[in-house]
């Protein structure tokens, strides 16, 4: 990605990730605390931090069609990496191309010596879930809760 491609990324991807956490109980003070954070560590000075890698998805027209960022999970476990996001814009889903740039991912990853991929999906994005789960990634963990209601 070019800079202007990056700076684009990174104020965009902070605001749909806040939305998911408050979708998946977090208060929205604190959704937007730990985006901030995140983003902070991630991206210092708005540039891609070490270990952090960025494309573009192109459709086989070669237009642009959504974005994948992967990365280390942590400076110290080089082998460990993580899909932070990966977003295929709304009228080109349903084609492939989710399950393509998570085969990208995995190439790219191994490519940097990554001996394992993970990545987090909240609850309710069931049509994510299954494409993960149909690609061979498996449950760690998985938060429940219940409305008590007022």
């Amino acid at each position: 990605m070019t800079e202007d491609e990056i700076a684009g990324f990174v104020a965009g991807v902070e605001g749909p990730y806040i939305e998911e956490r408050i979708k998946a109980g977090d208060a929205p003070d604190e959704a937007r605390r730990i985006a901030r954070v995140q983003t902070d560590h991630l991206f210092p000075h708005g540039v891609p931090a070490a270990g952090q890698l960025l494309y573009r998805v192109v459709d086989d027209d070669g237009v642009d069609v959504g974005s994948l960022w992967i990365g280390r999970r942590t400076p110290t476990r080089s082998e460990f990496f993580w899909v932070w996001d990966v977003v295929i814009d709304e009228g080109h889903r349903g084609r492939g191309l989710g399950r393509a740039a998570m085969t990208l991912a995995e190439e790219a990853a191994r490519a940097h010596g990554a001996v394992e991929l993970g990545l987090n999906v909240f609850g309710p994005n069931t049509v994510a879930r299954n494409l993960y789960q149909s690609m061979g990634y498996e449950t760690t963990a998985l938060q429940m809760r219940k409305s008590l209601g007022t």
